[in-house]
């Protein structure tokens, strides 16, 4: 039966019926992983692997960051599809003016067939996202976390006393290699060695991480930076993990010490970690187990802030008793920055778009995401790396 007699019979065309069956079954897989027990860690112990060594490995293929480019041309889509919605709306409503002025019958008018191929074409990539949402992310939330599957008789609660026993030795640890880097006339630490060469180590580090944990052994793609790292410092963001082309991905122009640590946690994302207290937890792991010094520092001053501002608040605010504790050297403390001074003041200075305003644009849209998939307090679930230092550190 052709289109034309389909449309004759009253009956929608098979691209209808295809569209809604694929959408319905979206919806089901995320039901039924939802609904039934230990399916989150079927998903992906055996099937999300294979997205990784095929999918991911042929992203891999490319020297730029495929997300990127798709999250770009993405944004573009939807800005067209709105415009687009805007000029015909206004159009629909000058022309129903004009005819109820001149008491004229409005006769529905096709849409132009540019537009409404356009709008199909949004419909399917729209669905097509939706879909590699749920393969590549939303499933992954479904799944035992990293406390359930490896500190099984960790404790449900620790005292202040654990807490600074814990800070203590993150401090002190920091504090001692600091004085080990070696570094540039600025006093900024100089890593001897290509991206290329810390994009290697990083992927061997979570390699040897998976000889203790077994969901971490597997393909790893190299990280990639972003090519717009300049728009993503405005958003005070290190890195990120894009579903839809299995890449890890990181900010180029945040000072190095950052760099190994947010490799790492990236990359945690594509084993099937995708809560971020956990993947900052690996990379923790990851980092200090590793054969260079660099990322063993990156690794602990990772954690730091998280341990230090909670150990703060634990003792009421009290600066003499937060005083009384080990303290952070001032070079652990010039080495505790996003970015350095000089990349702020050449960022700001070719900016659009003021950098508060992107910032808390994008805390939003973070803070918003997270709770979509579950996590009711957002962006504080960030903090919660504390708990599953405490139970690594304290068996």
């Amino acid at each position: 039966m052709t289109r034309r007699q389909e449309k004759r019979e009253g009956k929608a065309p098979k691209r209808v019926w295809v569209y809604g069956i694929w959408a319905l079954l979206v919806v089901l897989v995320n039901l039924i992983v939802a609904i039934v027990p230990g399916m989150g860690d079927w998903y992906i112990r055996y099937i999300f692997p294979i997205w990784v060594n095929t999918y991911g490995r042929l992203m891999d293929i490319f020297p730029f960051s495929v997300g990127e480019w798709m999250l770009a041309i993405g944004v573009g889509l939807v800005c067209v599809a709105l415009a687009l919605g805007l000029v015909l709306g206004a159009v629909w409503l000058v022309k129903r003016v004009r005819r109820q002025r001149g008491a004229e019958k409005l006769q529905p008018r096709r849409l132009p067939r540019w537009v409404r191929y356009y709008y199909r074409f949004f419909a399917w990539t729209l669905l097509a996202v939706c879909t590699v949402m749920t393969l590549n992310c939303a499933l992954l939330y479904r799944a035992s976390t990293f406390s359930e599957q490896y500190f099984p008789g960790a404790r449900g609660e620790y005292t202040v006393e654990e807490l600074i026993g814990l800070r203590n030795m993150v401090v002190e640890q920091c504090n001692r290699l600091a004085l080990e880097m070696e570094r540039d006339g600025l006093g900024a630490v100089v890593y001897r060695g290509s991206a290329r060469d810390m994009q290697e180590a990083a992927i061997r580090a979570m390699r040897g991480l998976g000889e203790s944990y077994d969901q971490l052994d597997g393909y790893y793609p190299h990280p990639k930076p972003f090519l717009a790292s300049d728009f993503f410092s405005q958003q005070h963001m290190q890195g990120y993990y894009f579903p839809f082309s299995m890449e890890a991905n990181y900010n180029d122009v945040m000072y190095i010490m950052n760099k190994p640590d947010t490799f790492c946690h990236e990359l945690a994302h594509l084993r099937g970690y995708i809560y971020e207290d956990e993947a900052s937890f690996i990379s923790f792991l990851a980092c200090i187990q590793a054969d260079d010094p660099v990322f063993v520092y990156s690794g602990y001053l990772a954690v730091l802030n998280y341990l230090d501002n909670d150990f703060y608040q634990a003792v009421g605010k009290d600066r003499e008793a937060y005083l009384s504790e080990p303290r952070i050297s001032a070079l652990v403390q010039s080495d505790n920055v996003f970015v350095t001074d000089a990349e702020w003041e050449r960022i700001n200075g070719k900016a659009l778009i003021d950098t508060e305003t992107v910032d808390q644009v994008s805390d939003v849209l973070r803070d918003t995401s997270l709770k979509a998939f579950g996590i009711p307090d957002g962006v504080l679930s960030y903090n919660r790396v504390v708990r599953l230092l405490l139970e690594w550190y304290y068996g």
